[in-house]
C-alpha cells in the first residue's frame, strides 16, 4: 500500500457513496459507509447505512460517525453533489492510467464557482495521487 493510501486509511472514518451494489468493498476492518440513494440500494450490509434524504444528511451522519477524522467520498456523483452544496474542502484523486474504451467522466457537470488548486501530485507505481484544495 502506498504512503498516500496508508495516510488516508488512518485519517478517514466515514465514507459516502452513491447507490452501488459493490460499495464498501475496500472498507477493511473499520469504517462506516453511507449510501446515498432514493430507491432502495441492493445488498446493504450491517456496515452500510442507507440515506434517502440527500447528500447534506449523508455528510452530517458521516461527520458524526467520523468524529475528529475526515469523511471521504467514493464516486463522482456524490462528490459532484457535495461540491454543489459547498461541503467539500479538498479533493484527493487516485489516477490510474487504464484505457476503458469510451469511458465516462468521473465528475458530473461541476458548478462554475468550484475551482481546484493543485496542492500535491505524488507519482507511485501504477497510480498518481492528486491532492487539490477547493477555492471559493
Amino acid at each position: 500500500m502506498s504512503k498516500v493510501f496508508s495516510a488516508l486509511a488512518v485519517s478517514v472514518d466515514g465514507d459516502i457513496t452513491g447507490r452501488d451494489p459493490g460499495a464498501g468493498r475496500g472498507l477493511g476492518d473499520g469504517g462506516t459507509l453511507f449510501v446515498v440513494s432514493h430507491p432502495p440500494a441492493p445488498e446493504i450490509s450491517d456496515r452500510q447505512n442507507l440515506v434517502t434524504t440527500g447528500i447534506e444528511d449523508a455528510i452530517a451522519a458521516a461527520r458524526e460517525t467520523a468524529g475528529d477524522k475526515d469523511v471521504a467520498f467514493m464516486g463522482g456523483g456524490v462528490v459532484t453533489e457535495a461540491l454543489k452544496a459547498g461541503l467539500v474542502d479538498e479533493v484527493v484523486l487516485h489516477q490510474v492510467p487504464v484505457l476503458l474504451g469510451e469511458g465516462r467522466p468521473f465528475f458530473w457537470a461541476l458548478p462554475e464557482q468550484v475551482r481546484l488548486r493543485l496542492v500535491e501530485a505524488v507519482p507511485a507505481p501504477g497510480v498518481t495521487h492528486l491532492h487539490y484544495e477547493i477555492q471559493r
